[in-house]
This record gives C-alpha cells, structure tokens and sequence, in this order.
C-alpha cells in the first residue's frame, strides 16, 4: 500500500490559500478505474483510494505513515512569491495616484 504525501495547491477559484496550509497522506489508487456498462460511471474495489487524511506538519504525516507501515512518497511543494503591493487595497483610492482613475 503506498501513499503520497503534499501539500495541495491553493484553489484557482480565489485568490485565498485557504486549504493549502495543512499537509495531505493520500494513497495511491494500484488498481485501474473500471467502466459501468449501465450507467458509465467510473468505479474501483480498491477503497483505500478514497482516504485523504490531513496533518498540520509534514513530519506528522511522515511519522503516521511510519507507525502504520505506509510506504509513503513525499512531495515537495513549490512556493511562489507573495504578490503584495506596498500600498495594498487602500492605494486605489490614493489621493496622489499618478495615473487616472478609469474604474
């Protein structure tokens, strides 16, 4: 049974990292999806696929998996440069703005 553990990626949805602090163990699905001819939903017997448990550290999830005999993969998240302007929201509405206000 093998796992990954990452930190998800904040939603494209919102400009807000909410949900993207915490660190996720998600195990890896080792058996394909199969068809319903019926209906032509996709379907599994594997349920272990379906867990997706969050720890507040890494080394939590690292030690979770340790303990129960996970073998897990770590996944490494790339950060990026928080776009925050010095005036911040309040600059909009600048009395000494150098540019027109078009909005």
């Amino acid at each position: 049974m093998t796992a990954r553990i990452y930190r998800p990626a904040k939603s494209a949805m919102s400009s807000g990292t909410a949900k993207s602090r915490s660190w996720v163990l998600e195990f890896v699905n080792e058996t394909g999806r199969e068809v319903d001819p019926l209906m032509g939903w996709t379907s599994s017997d594997n349920t272990q696929a379906q867990v997706q448990i969050r720890f507040s550290t890494k080394d939590a999830a690292m030690e979770y998996a340790e303990e129960n005999g996970i073998d897990a993969v770590v996944i490494e998240p790339k950060t990026r440069k928080p776009n925050v302007r010095p005036g911040g929201y309040g600059d909009n509405f600048a009395t000494n703005r150098r540019g027109a206000w078009t909005h």
